[in-house]
């Protein structure tokens, strides 16, 4: 359980550093911000509940009626915190969205945020990269190697746990 809790504080801290987009952009709706507090519940110590997984789902639909795809990742971040806690111990490199996959859409809502700014994503996966504890790339070595998609977040999450496994 002491594992899960790594990940999941890895993934709570970008998705916390994201949720201003999408509250920005959709205010009144509380389900990204009640993932990401089910999620530092679990973080800080609460046993893994139907909160969570009921959270996660809630901001993963919060994700598809969301006005932009930064709000929509900022809502997914928020889902992907609160999945965190029923990270998989099968060796599916699925899973490796659960780990990464917030760093990754962090990464590319900098990078629309500024305008299409390759250099800002470059530069938030290597912040990423160094945020990673030997006890998170060591859950993340478990599971095969993500697989690099044809979105530009596939593509970030890919090149940060190509980075962490490398060691970098």
């Amino acid at each position: 359980m002491d594992e899960l809790r790594v990940v999941a504080r890895y993934v709570v801290g970008h998705a916390e550093e994201v949720l201003p987009v999408f509250e920005r952009a959709v205010p009144d709706d509380p389900r990204p911000r009640a993932a990401i507090d089910a999620a530092r519940a679990f973080v800080n110590g609460a046993n893994r509940t139907a909160s969570q997984r009921v959270a996660a789902f809630d901001a993963h639909r919060a994700a598809r009626s969301a006005p932009s795809e930064a709000a929509r990742l900022a809502a997914r971040s928020a889902g992907d915190a609160a999945s965190a806690a029923y990270l998989h111990p099968l060796a599916q490199a699925a899973q490796v969205g659960h780990i990464l996959r917030a760093c990754a859409s962090a990464a590319r809502v900098g990078e629309l945020e500024a305008g299409g700014d390759l250099a800002v994503a470059e530069a938030l996966l290597e912040r990423s990269r160094r945020r990673a504890t030997p006890v998170l790339i060591d859950v993340l070595r478990r599971y095969p190697p993500a697989t690099r998609g044809s979105s530009r977040v596939a593509h970030l999450m890919s090149t940060l746990d190509d980075a962490l496994r490398r060691g970098e």
